[in-house]
């Protein structure tokens, strides 16, 4: 049978005789050595190219006579035959094919019903849209060979199209291809892009892979695969409007971006689950994965804050004199770090000896307003009470399959795991780990997990989790070729030959091997061979889920240790990894190439639905400078997660060691405090309706061209826009302004109106970045303190930016207690004060509306007191402000008008906590005349 396939391929591609583009190839032999005679031997073509091909351009391709032909057809389902031999193992035939809607979503499966499916649990709720999104199944022109498109039908857009060919299913090889209708890609991740949008005017394959690696900004293209695995992207279309596809699969998988336009997807192992998103605005795209994948998690209000760490704290001491100068240096900052030092060992849910001081330290910082997150790593050592306790309590961990495969001589060394299949490895702490299962089908290791944090808060109270080297990584991991061949007395080594290997070393690795010479799947992480969940999958399909279900289980487990809402930060992530958590970017560099990507990778981390997101402020590795510390604080502190980090050895790069930096970062944080009240409304809207905290420009603007292209400004939600200075020896920063009214918030030039277009603007070292706010929003803003805690407690205001052009300005202020759980993990229950805003502007006078859409008694919101109102152009009456047809009585020598710009305040001006205990709905009218 394969025989003949083989020869009907080869028949095929004699037949098929034409070249295919050079822009429109789906290359036959992706992993090196590709030959002439080895490519037409897999019934391909062989074209060789010049030089004024694309950059990676395929000799060896697809004919686009290839793929599947249909069996039979119904409404819903298709049965494929192959028709088409593939070169890493035989085809499944007959092949099932099902699309169905959810909603506007369009869901199509391909693979039959044994094929393994990644446990994440989704929620795949029916997704809202304007826009009707059409499944067209059909064949390839000219051929019998089946292709299917998915069209938008208000448009005719085709946004998929198979009819590239090449798509092939064999139990470890996977490959579907699809011309696209535009090159505006976004998205798939995680990796460096040194643009926001995809370059598809080359070929260029991108691993997803989770791997303990970390960013190399510094090269020109650096297409290896980083820590998690998010195959999703967006697409804006010729006339704006946007969709988005994921395609949901956790084996070790690659993208191929090319120019027909068009992409090529690879994976080895699963099914494919893709999901169509018809938008049509890129927001509404978000809105729509969200509602599939799950919406992030709410992070308490401290978790806003500035946040100070390094690796290399030589004891306690050192720490508390860190802390200690930035505060006395004004910097506003909420948590503190400890990294894997203060551990006994690197042990997880010890303390060391030098940090025998830390409880009472912790302590103290709460006592001062402040919170303390600590690391923990996923390997546990076989020889100390967390490990024993895990066995005791019957919590799972990721084994070897046979009991043959067991390392006696790594093994018998430890008599807690003697007798068990625990693969064991090598991470941080002295001797061998093993690694929880956290896909546990039962609760046992989860609550073995949360058992251990709650008795370890019992010792030192922390109130977040970093959790770290949950790719899993694994040091040194070694290979065998036949048992008890070239095995270290203490390394993990996994088979790469006979038969065990077929996971270890499958027909077809992947780029994420192919990129590093001499290393295999299993290279710096586990065996695939390796059980997880509960022995009833492999490693081999479960890897990359590992961050997102150790993200699960702390997630699970904080509530119950620290009986509050905190945040958690992984280094691992996966396709709804941020219903639990945040991601930092992970061991970035200290060079500029880094401050630039780490803009475009907050924002990617957004699509993914992470929108808790940052990179490490001054970068992780390599020795830091004045200059750039101070603009990556500059530009780090408009990211929800904002925390400066670096390695041990390194020289200190907290903002307190540059009096230059401490500057800069005070008027950074400060004015990011003073704002805290809308940065955290937009988490907790993202939270509750699956919208995007830190966004790009194109997504408020798509059918503004020019925005596509910018990838080094960013907006916070719809109201405010960053353009921050990313290269060395900037003094000015040459932003774009899209078509809408921009007001400069600035000191040197506050409420500044700014044309539409390219404009230089000033970018000081000792001012604010460039930040504007977009005319017709309204942002609620608290004076600021050096804590979270004491910034709470000030009263309320609000910053109205006029459209003028007389259109409503409006806003909205989520408020609650900050830290408190949600009942059941249910938003939509949570106790809060949700109030929308409206202003209008007349030649008459100004009126401003609030409505409470939930205000919760139970709930205490301090009274706002303060409105600003920039664009204002007209002096007002003072002696005629209402509310609600009642006088009001300013504090004159706190409000004027100035030019455009209008603030007024009184004591207790609007008292919304008094309004909240009235009858009715809670709302308020403030008026008043101008002269």
């Amino acid at each position: 049978m394969l025989l003949r396939l083989w020869t009907v391929a080869l028949v095929l591609a004699a037949f098929a005789g034409a070249v295919v583009d050079v822009k429109s190839r789906v290359d036959c032999y992706p992993e090196p050595g590709a030959s002439q005679g080895a490519c037409e031997s897999r019934g391909c073509v062989w074209t060789p190219t010049g030089s004024d091909a694309p950059i990676g351009t395929p000799f060896c391709y697809y004919p686009r006579e290839s793929g599947f032909k249909v069996q039979e057809q119904n409404i819903g389902h298709i049965q494929l035959t192959s028709g088409f031999a593939n070169p890493y193992g035989n085809n499944y035939s007959p092949l099932d094919l099902a699309y169905s809607l959810n909603g506007k979503t369009i869901l199509v499966t391909i693979g039959n019903s044994d094929r393994y499916v990644p446990p994440v649990g989704l929620p795949k709720g029916p997704s809202m849209s304007s826009e009707t999104l059409n499944f067209v199944p059909g064949t390839i022109p000219g051929t019998d060979f089946f292709s299917f498109k998915v069209v938008r039908q208000s448009t005719g857009a085709v946004l998929w199209d198979t009819s590239i060919g090449g798509m092939q299913f064999a139990d470890k090889f996977i490959q579907i291809a699809t011309y696209l209708p535009t090159k505006n890609l976004f998205g798939f991740g995680d990796h460096v892009h040194k643009k926001l949008k995809h370059d598809l005017t080359r070929y260029t394959e991108w691993p997803m892979f989770a791997r303990d690696i970390g960013p190399d900004s510094g090269s020109a293209l650096s297409t290896q695969n980083l820590y998690g695995v998010h195959p999703f992207y967006l697409m804006v279309e010729g006339d704006g409007k946007t969709h988005g596809v994921l395609i949901l699969n956790s084996n070790a998988q690659e993208v191929v971006t090319a120019p027909g336009p068009h992409l090529v997807y690879r994976t080895i192992g699963g099914r494919l689950d893709i999901a169509f998103f018809p938008g049509p605005t890129p927001e509404e795209v978000i809105q729509q994965y969200l509602q599939h994948i799950g919406r992030p998690f709410l992070p308490a209000y401290w978790a806003l804050g500035y946040q100070l760490c390094r690796w290399g704290y030589q004891n306690l001491d050192e720490m508390k004199t860190v802390i200690q100068r930035n505060q006395a240096a004004g910097i506003p900052l909420d948590v503190p770090y400890a990294d894997i030092d203060y551990m006994n060992h690197y042990e997880d849910f010890t303390e060391g000896g030098d940090w025998a001081g830390f409880p009472a330290y912790a302590n103290e910082l709460h006592q001062n307003g402040l919170h303390l997150i600590v690391i923990f790593d996923p390997a546990i050592e076989a020889d100390y009470g967390s490990f024993q306790r895990a066995i005791d309590q019957g919590a799972s961990f990721i084994e070897w399959d046979t009991d043959a495969q067991v390392p006696r001589q790594i093994q018998d060394q430890y008599p807690m795991a003697k007798n068990t299949k625990v693969m064991l490895g090598n991470v941080w702490p002295d001797r061998n780990t093993g690694f929880p299962d956290f896909l546990d089908t039962t609760d046992k290791t989860n609550n073995w997990w949360a058992n251990e944090f709650s008795t370890f808060h019992q010792i030192l109270p922390f109130d977040g989790m970093w959790i770290d080297m949950n790719e899993p990584s694994n040091f040194d991991t070694g290979t065998y070729s036949s048992v008890g061949s070239n095995l270290d007395a203490s390394k993990l080594s996994c088979p790469i030959s006979g038969p065990d290997a077929t996971l270890d070393n499958p027909p077809y690795p992947t780029q994420a091997v192919f990129l590093h010479d001499g290393e295999h799947l299993s290279s710096k992480t586990l065996c695939m061979l390796g059980k997880t969940a509960r022995r009833t999958m492999n490693f081999y399909d479960t890897k990359n889920l590992y961050g997102w279900s150790e993200a699960r289980a702390t997630y699970l487990a904080l509530p119950k240790t620290t009986g509050r809402r905190g945040a958690i930060i992984s280094r691992s992530t996966f396709i709804s990894s941020g219903r639990y958590g945040g991601h930092w970017l992970g061991d970035n560099t200290a060079r500029w190439e880094d401050l630039q990507t780490s803009v475009i990778g907050a924002m990617e981390f957004n699509f993914f639905g992470i929108p808790y997101v940052g990179s490490d402020i001054c970068g992780f590795n390599g020795v830091s400078n004045e200059e750039l510390c101070l603009r990556w604080h500059q530009m780090g502190a408009f990211h929800s997660f904002s925390r400066d980090h670096n390695t041990q050895g390194a020289p200190a790069q907290d903002p307190a060691v540059w009096p230059s930096v401490a500057n800069a970062a005070r008027i950074a944080l400060n004015f990011r405090y003073y704002y805290l009240p809308y940065l955290y409304s937009l988490h907790y809207s993202a939270s509750r309706y699956g919208h995007t905290v830190v966004r790009p420009l194109f997504f408020e603007f798509p059918h503004d061209s020019e925005t596509l292209a910018i990838s080094e400004q960013f907006m916070w939600g719809s109201g405010l826009m960053i353009a921050p200075a990313l290269y060395q020896g900037m003094t000015s920063v040459h932003a774009y302004f899209p078509s809408a009214t921009w007001y400069s918030l600035q000191p040197n030039n506050y409420g500044k109106v700014i044309s539409a277009g390219f404009n230089d603007v000033p970018s000081p070292h000792d001012s604010l970045t460039p930040v504007f706010v977009r005319g017709g929003n309204i942002l609620p803003r608290q004076a600021n303190n050096q804590t979270t805690t004491d910034s709470r407690k000030n009263p309320l205001e609000l910053l109205v930016a006029l459209q003028p052009n007389g259109g409503a300005s409006t806003g909205e202020l989520y408020y609650d207690a900050g830290d408190d759980l949600l009942p059941n993990d249910n938003i939509e229950n949570h106790a809060r004060h949700h109030w929308t805003f409206t202003f209008t502007y007349s030649v008459g006078g100004g009126v401003l509306t609030g409505q409470c859409e939930k205000c919760a008694n139970t709930v205490s919101v301090p009274t706002l007191d303060t409105i600003e109102v920039i664009g204002y152009p007209q002096a007002p009456n003072f002696d005629d402000f209402r509310l609600d047809g009642a006088k009001v009585l300013l504090n004159k020598s706190q409000s004027s008008w100035s030019g455009n710009r209008l603030i007024f305040t009184a004591s207790r001006l609007i008292n919304l906590q008094q309004r909240t205990q009235s009858s009715g709905t809670p709302k308020f009218t403030l008026s008043w005349t101008n002269m």
